[in-house]
């Protein structure tokens, strides 16, 4: 299945999932009003869901929808930077990690599909990363790598917008990653059972105005999904709606000659096998 999150016409959030190619309004027929709700419900609430799947009736169109985010507030945002050896290789840092690196994205610094990302006036260095999103469906702890499959509800596409020149200001990236509306997540969740284990294989793609940037195989992470979660759960008991960013391939702007940067009026695009486009214009900070 696929969950996202929509504007309603009353300006409050609404679950929808898609059907023949349009959005079943899951919050009209009782349901909570965002994806997060249903995962922290846990299973009881899913399988009347599933129970009942059949008989739902799709009522709005995807054309016309304002998507939110998938994940509206989540416990955790957990990025994982160089998870890549040729993107390790083309970054400062050089040398392939051979521990996850880890750190945090705030909900403030991501936006939906088809909204506006947010060029920052105190910087020209705004840079896209592509990446895939793991969503924590099940609770646990200290999780054991061949369980760890059993905790994701699903996958969905992020972009890990960066601002280089204040990210490598100092050792920690957090300012770099973290300003408003600098990244985007979308468009919508597709459920783990439709997708290859581990989200093995995928082809993910970056492209800006069109032309495409970033091209790579989710074979070639250092660290694969079911070692981040293991990694990610001794430091922390994951929970239903926690995020996982997985990491970027080569291609990133600040590393080509001459870098490209993103710029107010530039459209971005990130793309993977199965979990469809995410696709965010560029408008300069008021």
């Amino acid at each position: 299945m696929k969950f996202l999150n929509f504007l309603h016409e009353d300006q409050s959030s609404h679950l929808g999932a898609i059907k023949d190619g349009k959005v079943v309004d899951l919050s009209e027929l009782g349901f909570p009003t965002s994806l997060d709700g249903l995962l922290q419900a846990g299973d009881t609430l899913m399988n009347v869901l599933k129970a009942d799947w059949e008989n739902m009736k799709p009522s709005r169109s995807l054309e016309d929808l304002k998507y939110l985010p998938p994940i509206l507030n989540p416990s955790k945002a957990i990025a994982v930077g160089l998870n890549y050896v040729d993107h390790a290789a083309e970054s400062p840092y050089k040398d392939a990690p051979t521990y996850p690196i880890l750190f945090h994205r705030f909900p403030s610094s991501w936006v939906g599909h088809n909204t506006d990302l947010v060029a920052p006036k105190v910087s020209k260095e705004f840079d896209y990363e592509g990446e895939i999103a793991v969503v924590i469906g099940k609770p646990g702890r200290h999780i054991l790598k061949e369980n760890a499959l059993d905790h994701v509800f699903g996958y969905s596409l992020f972009n890990d917008g960066s601002i280089r020149d204040y990210q490598f200001k100092s050792h920690q990236w957090m300012m770099g990653k973290n300003f408003d509306a600098s990244g985007s997540f979308g468009p919508y969740i597709v459920t783990a059972d439709e997708l290859p284990d581990g989200a093995a294989n995928l082809t993910l793609r970056t492209r800006l105005n069109g032309q495409e940037l970033q091209k790579a195989n989710t074979n070639d992470m250092i660290f694969d999904v079911v070692t981040l979660i293991s990694t990610c759960s001794e430091i922390f008991r994951l929970v239903p709606g926690d995020i996982i960013i997985s990491g970027t391939p080569s291609g990133v702007g600040f590393a080509r000659k001459p870098p490209i940067f993103m710029k107010p009026g530039d459209i971005v695009e990130v793309e993977a096998d199965g979990l469809g486009i995410l696709s965010n214009g560029i408008v300069a900070e008021e």
